[in-house]
């Protein structure tokens, strides 16, 4: 599972996505479930960003979040799953940009402590998720995301041992799988789905801070004292 992200406005990376929008400014070192959210898409064929709840809103609800989570997705049952497989199949596929992640560990003493978790190739990255518009009985729409989650590779394996959905990790594209995600046949959009290689990604804890999704400021994503994990 990944519940919270960060997303940082570098130069050099915003550069690299201009091609794509480019996607709506955010900077947040805490963002968290239902919050809005830039995504990158292309429903006519041409890349466009846009803002919308991280937390899927099925079309069937006509405009209301169901009450349990749809944050993520499973790579084994997204395209069957009720909530998910309408978008799946009208090619509603999106990328969810993120510059980072947080994932909760568990040590021999029982203290849950937070990772940030970021990439060594790519300074802004995304999740390969599914986007929905869902109408409501006022006419009222609202678009919503879900990313893609799937068995964790041997870091996130070890660092990601806690909760109801232990020992996995978010779906990230590599750079060169970006254009088969938004707009390749659904064949070559599934096919770029692996798992991220370990050796690069970077893992070190931060401070408990970040469980209060009041807390959003920079220091957040500061090492604490203890060496950084590394495949």
């Amino acid at each position: 599972m990944c519940g919270r992200y960060i997303i940082r406005q570098q130069v050099k990376a915003l550069r690299e996505w201009q091609r794509y929008g480019p996607p709506p400014f955010l900077e947040s070192y805490n963002v968290a479930p239902t919050q809005q959210v830039p995504i990158v898409r292309a429903p006519r064929g041409e890349p466009e960003g846009a803002s919308v709840r991280w937390g899927l809103v099925p079309s069937f609800t006509r405009g209301v979040a169901p009450a349990y989570s749809t944050i993520n997705a499973r790579v084994e049952t997204f395209e069957t799953a009720a909530s998910y497989r309408g978008p799946w199949r009208r090619g509603q596929r999106c990328i969810q940009l993120a510059s980072g992640f947080y994932e909760w560990h568990v040590d021999a003493y029982g203290r849950k402590a937070p990772y940030l978790i970021t990439l060594a190739d790519q300074e802004l990255f995304g999740f390969a998720a599914l986007w929905e518009r869902s109408v409501s009985d006022d006419g009222t729409a609202v678009e919503s995301c879900v990313h893609l989650t799937m068995p964790a590779n041997a870091l996130m394996a070890d660092i990601h041992n806690a909760g109801h959905n232990p020992h996995r990790m978010p779906s990230i594209l590599r750079a060169q799988d970006r254009d088969a995600w938004l707009g390749g046949t659904a064949e070559e959009a599934r096919g770029v789905l692996r798992q991220y290689p370990a050796d690069l990604m970077l893992a070190y804890e931060v401070s408990t801070r970040v469980n209060s999704v009041g807390n959003n400021s920079p220091d957040l994503i500061e090492p604490i004292e203890h060496e950084a994990r590394r495949a």
